[in-house]
Order: structure tokens, then sequence, then C-alpha cells
């Protein structure tokens, strides 16, 4: 996604990381210190328990880009960092979401979970809470849609992400 009036887009960095202490806030410092935001932040397990796997979605122009990523790869914490931003990768993100329910409205808010793929997690007796799994646009569309409704909290995992094939991620 490019915003065009300041010439800047939304990255999806992936680093693999050392289990050290202070490695996040070192990683962190990287992006503030060149003014970058995080918009979302999913640090895992790697399959080898020394390492973490880090999936990283920020804002801002490609030169920046390119002194961060030489930053990151240069810390002793990050094995190695790769923007993987319009590479084919699989990634998925995770929302929860508690909407408001009068007992007129549920039928058609349940109805509506399931046409948008939904999972429903809790039904109270005012409230009703959803699960959506899925690429970032779809967890923003099922968003969009329920909108319409009173959302009463919203919480989203942020993206995670593998490359395609037997290529490793990071």
């Amino acid at each position: 996604m490019l915003d065009r009036t300041r010439g800047e887009r939304k990255h999806t960095i992936s680093v693999l990381v050392a289990n050290r202490p202070g490695a996040l806030i070192r990683i962190s410092l990287v992006f503030a210190r060149r003014g970058y935001n995080i918009d979302s932040l999913v640090v895992s397990p790697s399959s080898n328990p020394e390492y973490s796997m880090m999936n990283i979605v920020a804002s801002g122009d490609e030169k920046t880009l390119d002194q961060i990523l030489k930053q990151l790869n240069k810390l002793i914490d990050v094995v190695h960092a790769s923007d993987r931003t319009g590479e084919d990768i699989i990634q998925r993100e995770l929302a929860l979401i508690k909407i408001a329910c009068t007992t007129p409205a549920r039928s058609e808010i349940l109805q509506l979970a399931r046409a948008l793929q939904c999972d429903i997690v809790d039904i109270g007796e005012a409230v009703i809470t959803l699960e959506i799994t899925g690429s970032s646009d779809e967890v923003d569309n099922v968003t969009r849609v329920l909108n319409s409704y009173e959302i009463i909290e919203l919480v989203r995992t942020g993206k995670v992400l593998m490359v395609r094939g037997d290529q490793h991620t990071a």
C-alpha cells in the first residue's frame, strides 16, 4: 500500500533473531532512530529454540527501509532480516471482535458472521464475540462490514508470514 502524498508504503519484514535479553528493544530502536513507525510486530518461536521469528509491518519510504535493513543485519542479535514486501508469501492475521448484541439483532449478526466466515467464540446476553482469520485485507473487510454494529472491542494479532515453497522465511 502506497501513501502517494509522502512516498510511503507498508513494508513486511521478517527477522530471525537470537533469543537474548534486550533483542526486541535493540531492533525497535533501529526503526525509531530512522523515524519509521512499527504498525505491527509479532514474535514467535522458530524451529530452533535458540532463535525467534519476528514479523514486522512498518510504513515508510524505500530508501529509509534499505538503511534499516542494513542496520538490522549488522546487529549481533539478528541472524537475518529480509523485506518480504511484494513477494509471494503466505500471511495471516487473527482478530477477535466483540459486538454489542440486542436480542432482535442476534440472528442477523450470527448470519452475517457465518457469511463472513467468522467463528463464533462467545455468546453472552448482550454481546457476541467473533474470530476472523485471514489476510490483513480480509480482516479489514470484516471489520468494515461489522462497523455498522456497535463494536465494543477489537483485538488483532498482527501479520504472521511464511515464504511459499522450500525457501526459509528468514
